[in-house]
């Protein structure tokens, strides 16, 4: 359930359980060999992103927006690479 917090802004409650869900950094079989890439430069963007989407990764704890990264990060490489086999 949403709630407003001090600023007005809704504070997110997970549906999901940890345990559901595979860790996207660390387990191997979601990526079947793909590689997991961390980089340092970061720029700030906004993005719409749907509500079950950010809870999803909200429900692994701190350092969601940075797990957002990581998956946006090595689906890109993935498809470079596959592009690059052809």
């Amino acid at each position: 359930m949403n709630k407003s917090n001090k600023r007005g802004q809704k504070s997110h409650k997970s549906k999901h359980d940890k345990t559901d869900h595979p860790d996207p950094k660390t387990d191997s079989k979601l990526w079947k060999g793909d590689e997991v890439v961390f980089d340092s430069k970061k720029i700030p963007i906004s993005i719409r992103i749907e509500e079950d989407v950010i809870d999803w990764f909200k429900s692994f704890g701190k350092g969601y927006q940075t797990k957002i990264n990581e998956v946006l990060k090595s689906y890109m490489l993935a498809i470079e690479k596959r592009k690059s086999k052809h």
